[in-house]
């Protein structure tokens, strides 16, 4: 049984809402081990911002307190959008987007600038790329009706 929300979207169980809670509980997991010394190597180093923190979730992602309160609140956001289809693939494709951004920006940014902020290292550059496309792919496929059959 499917429910139509005041929003427009439908409610019932869908594959879509299934992956934008799935994605962001795994941000929202994400989040909270940056906060986990051991899990997080040097922890000692975390800084709020900038690229100056030499924290590393699992060894390979540069993080800061800044960038964990983005998982968390990225991962958040999926939980909440999930709960109609419209809203699930909004966050998927949109947040698959930005991430295909934030890509695009740590190819293009000095590692060691100012302007690294988040911070991000070459491994975060090419997660980003890859939750991009995985994001927007599940977003588009997830969602596609089937061709009419003559």
């Amino acid at each position: 049984m499917v429910n139509r929300s005041r929003s427009g979207g439908t409610t019932g169980k869908h594959p879509v809402r299934t992956a934008a809670q799935v994605v962001g509980a795994v941000f929202v997991l994400v989040g909270v081990l940056g906060f986990i010394p051991g899990i997080t190597t040097n922890f000692d180093t975390m800084q709020f911002a900038g690229h100056e923190s030499e924290a590393k979730l699992l060894g390979l992602f540069q993080v800061s307190i800044l960038h964990n309160l983005v998982h968390l609140a990225f991962g958040v956001a999926g939980l909440a959008l999930a709960r109609t289809i419209s809203s699930a693939r909004t966050y998927l494709i949109g947040g698959g987007a930005i991430y295909l951004v934030l890509w695009l920006y740590g190819l293009v940014v000095d590692h060691d600038s100012g302007a690294n902020f988040v911070p991000l290292n070459n491994a975060d550059d090419w997660l980003h790329l890859f939750l991009g496309l995985g994001m927007i792919a599940l977003g588009i496929v997830l969602t596609r009706r089937p061709a009419d059959r003559r």
